[in-house]
């Protein structure tokens, strides 16, 4: 019993020392862990002490951060703030807070960042599981990031996963809370993030994939795009549906979770279908070519960052002008390639095999899906001719409209041949299309009704200046800007024809021809060594019609009398008057041909040299940028030219005398335009809409308006310019490659049609005359003889005069004489007409 006892008592004795002793050592363990564990904390604190010491110098300074620029692109307006078109990179409309919806705020917290509201940059809770999945997994799952912290890395850090950024990221993103508001942080993410199609910022991204504002969108729209900054490609709505269908319904559930939306929203929402589609940025004005020259012009001013500085450019671009030109000139292209035959399909594809394939007949995707890779130019949309009968043909075009013409709407479509030469009458509708034709249709803007049409092979441009201050009102280089970027109001340099006579014929008076001067229209043949055979110069027609005024000359653009002017000018003297209304030397002929108007010239050039004569001889620049704004709406470039009044042209101080070589007349020369000559000139080209080749304007029914027709050899070029007071503008029609463009296709009839088209919707209702100045004198003439009239002779007309050159009384008359036949040899002729 005793031994139990003594037994028992030790073996308690023993537990208890083994117990001391396991305290005492736990106690020592614990001390240990204590001071490593201590010693740890104060190496990584030491650590990141470091490396904050080391990192903080090379954050950017709190100003910065504070004044953060976002990448914007460029855009140009109209004068009435229509935009003409965008250029960058990136898209980018940047929103500020107030205008950005509730509901895309609360998606964006509850995909992102749920707790953004209460941390303060840095989410603990998110770096610990980030760093538990590096544990777990040995790669970096989640970057454990805020919306502060992917702000600090979308604006100043790069996109690579080191720790050394995460670092900066973090430092960046504590220093931003210092620096901004909650809600100023959101608005420089929302108008950051990318979110594909090269859209950045929610405002983008919702014209982007609905073609509306963000303020705009329905729920399931937002929790859409809500979705895209995680990954823009794996959850993009119109490259992955099904996967941005779950991410948006994960949002909405947790949106419904954090009681931001009603468990019936969330439902009506995860159960809308995708709505998404691509919207390209649209411009609510087409005037490509005018924003393409303010775009070149402005990279001269800001070349560091005129593609995302946010510039704005204002042109001098109206838009109701502009439309107009758009319209007239595919208009009248139009009806001049249907003048001249069909010219067939752009392609022919063998459909039997779709429409065999088809289990129902109403489904048009696939055979709107082999219209893809063909895209609307102009007012010509693509359409593929699917079932052809002898009375019909059935169209169906890319956007699945189904269109049907008779053979009635198609006789126009017989073959082209040649330009001049079309084949037999169209009989029934399989003459002209065949089963699996892509072709081209239209509504008419008139009847709607649609109809078969054509990309035209020739070209045409239109240019309208204000004369008054030099601002291009109007500019289209060619029939559409993507089909041909090439510009031809200012870079297409072409023969003017007789729309280069009005400066010809104000020469003639400058020397002291009157418009009451008759001048003999008859043969004249030119010999020269270095031509072949003669040049015998011919009137449109190849008639001759002896003595004529010179104002009759001119309306009915009678070829030999500019002949004679020039040849009793000179060359050299004609050239030097000319250069007065800003052609370049270099591109006139020093020669007798530029009296037919072989001059190369821009129809920019031929429309500010008419801006001269329609503002009464004054000088202008033609300009199209107003003025460029910055990103906050401030001025920071004004055009010099813009509202500047125009100056007369000065005149030299000196005047040179010279003596014609028969003695009979004299001249004088000096670089001003005289303003009575320019009256005088101005009122003979009313006569050539009145009476002569460009009498198609009276249907605008004006008195305030002149111009000239003007045609090349063989109909090459087409040109008509005409003006009022307030509008000059010039037209073009021509191939690039020049070629005749057909019989009869003259000035009046190829370009004249789009430029009454165009002023019937560009002209003021009021009109607008040159006042006559002082020094104009009005007196009664014989038609015949020019000569002043005798008293209450019959058939005599009025003529206007400069008071120097008044017809002398009938007793007293030594006018001048009519101009022989035969002229002075002519100088080398570098281009025959």
């Amino acid at each position: 019993m005793l031994s139990f006892q003594l037994k028992a008592k030790f073996k308690f004795l023993f537990l208890k020392l083994n117990t001391i002793s396991m305290i005492q050592t736990t106690f020592k363990t614990l001390k240990i862990t204590g001071y490593l564990a201590f010693s740890a904390i104060c190496f990584v604190t030491l650590i990141f002490s470091g490396v904050t010491l080391c990192l903080i110098p090379n954050l950017p300074p709190v100003e910065e951060i504070q004044d953060i620029q976002l990448q914007v692109p460029l855009k140009i307006f109209t004068e009435d703030g229509k935009l003409i078109a965008e250029y960058g990179e990136k898209h980018r409309s940047p929103i500020d807070y107030h205008e950005i919806p509730s509901n895309f705020i609360n998606a964006l917290i509850s995909a992102e960042d749920n707790r953004f509201w209460e941390h303060q940059g840095v989410d603990l809770i998110g770096l610990a599981r980030a760093a538990t999945q590096l544990a777990t997994t040995g790669s970096i799952q989640s970057g454990g990031s805020t919306i502060t912290m992917q702000v600090a890395k979308n604006y100043f850090l790069s996109r690579e996963k080191t720790f050394s950024r995460k670092f900066n990221e973090i430092l960046l993103a504590l220093q931003i809370e210092r620096s901004l508001t909650k809600e100023q942080i959101l608005e420089l993410y929302l108008n950051k993030i990318y979110l594909g199609h090269r859209s950045y910022g929610i405002s983008a991204a919702a014209r982007t994939y609905y073609g509306k504002s963000v303020q705009d969108l329905t729920l399931a729209q937002t929790a859409m795009i809500a979705g895209l900054p995680k990954a823009p490609s794996a959850f993009n709505p119109l490259r992955n549906p099904e996967r941005a269908i779950e991410r948006r319904n994960w949002i909405l559930e947790r949106m419904s979770a954090l009681n931001y939306i009603s468990s019936s929203q969330k439902v009506v929402a995860q159960q809308s279908p995708v709505t998404a589609k691509y919207h390209a940025p649209k411009s609510e004005i087409d005037a490509f070519y005018a924003a393409d020259i303010a775009r070149t012009e402005a990279l001269k001013l800001f070349p560091k960052d005129i593609y995302t500085g946010g510039y704005k450019i204002f042109t001098t671009i109206n838009s109701t002008q502009q439309q107009a030109a758009l319209n007239s000139i595919a208009t009248h292209l139009e009806n001049y390639s249907k003048r001249h035959g069909y010219f067939g399909p752009e392609n022919n594809i063998d459909i039997s095999t779709v429409l065999n394939s088809q289990e129902n007949s109403a489904d048009v995707q696939p055979l709107t899906a082999l219209l893809k890779d063909y895209r609307q130019i102009n007012h010509l949309i693509p359409a593929l001719v699917w079932e052809v009968t002898d009375k019909e043909a059935n169209f169906i075009t890319r956007d699945g409209e189904l269109i049907t013409l008779s053979t009635k709407q198609l006789t126009w479509a017989r073959q082209h041949i040649s330009t001049n030469k079309k084949g037999p009458r169209i009989r029934k509708a399989s003459d002209v299309v065949k089963q699996g034709d892509i072709v081209r249709v239209y509504q008419d803007s008139d009847s709607n009704d649609w109809k078969l049409g054509q990309l035209p092979k020739a070209q045409a441009a239109l240019v309208a200046i204000n004369p008054n201050s030099g601002a291009i009102n109007a500019l289209q280089g060619g029939f559409e800007f993507y089909a041909s970027k090439f510009n031809r109001v200012t870079s297409a340099r072409r023969q003017a024809g007789s729309a280069f006579k009005p400066f010809i014929y104000y020469s003639a008076l400058e020397d002291g021809f009157t418009a009451a001067s008759i001048v003999n229209d008859a043969p004249v043949v030119f010999q020269d060594r270095q031509l072949e055979t003669a040049w015998r110069p011919e009137n449109a027609g190849g008639k001759f019609y002896g003595p004529t005024r010179l104002r009759q000359a001119l309306y009915q653009s009678r070829n030999l009398i500019s002949i004679r002017i020039v040849q009793t000018l000179g060359i050299q003297q004609t050239i030097n008057t000319i250069k007065k209304f800003g052609f370049p030397e270099q591109h006139l002929p020093k020669d007798l041909s530029i009296s037919l108007g072989s001059a190369a010239v821009t129809p920019l050039e031929l429309a500010t040299a008419y801006s001269i004569i329609a503002n009464g001889g004054k000088s202008i620049t033609p300009y199209l940028i107003d003025h460029i704004e910055d990103f906050n709406g401030k001025i920071i470039y004004q055009n010099p030219n813009a509202h500047k009044a125009i100056t007369p042209i000065t005149p030299e101080s000196s005047e040179q005398i010279t003596e014609s070589t028969d003695n009979t007349r004299s001249s004088k020369t000096s670089s001003d335009i005289d303003p009575r000559s320019i009256y005088i000139i101005t009122d003979m080209m009313k006569d050539v809409i009145k009476l002569g080749t460009g009498r198609r304007a009276k249907e605008l029914r004006r008195n305030d308006i002149a111009g000239k027709t003007g045609t090349t050899n063989d109909q090459v070029d087409a040109w008509f310019s005409g003006f009022n007071g307030d509008l000059v503008t010039t037209v073009w029609v021509g191939f690039d490659t020049p070629s005749t463009l057909g019989i009869n296709e003259y000035g009046g009839r190829a370009a004249l049609p789009i430029w009454v088209d165009f002023m019937k919707k560009a002209l003021p209702p009021y009109e607008n005359t040159l006042k006559q100045p002082e020094g104009i004198v009005t007196i009664r003439i014989n038609p015949t003889t020019g000569h002043r009239a005798l008293p209450g002779e019959k058939d005599a007309i009025f003529e206007i005069f400069r008071s120097e050159h008044v017809p002398p009384p009938p007793e007293e008359d030594n006018a001048r004489p009519v101009l022989i036949d035969q002229g002075h040899p002519t100088d080398v002729l570098d281009e025959l007409f």
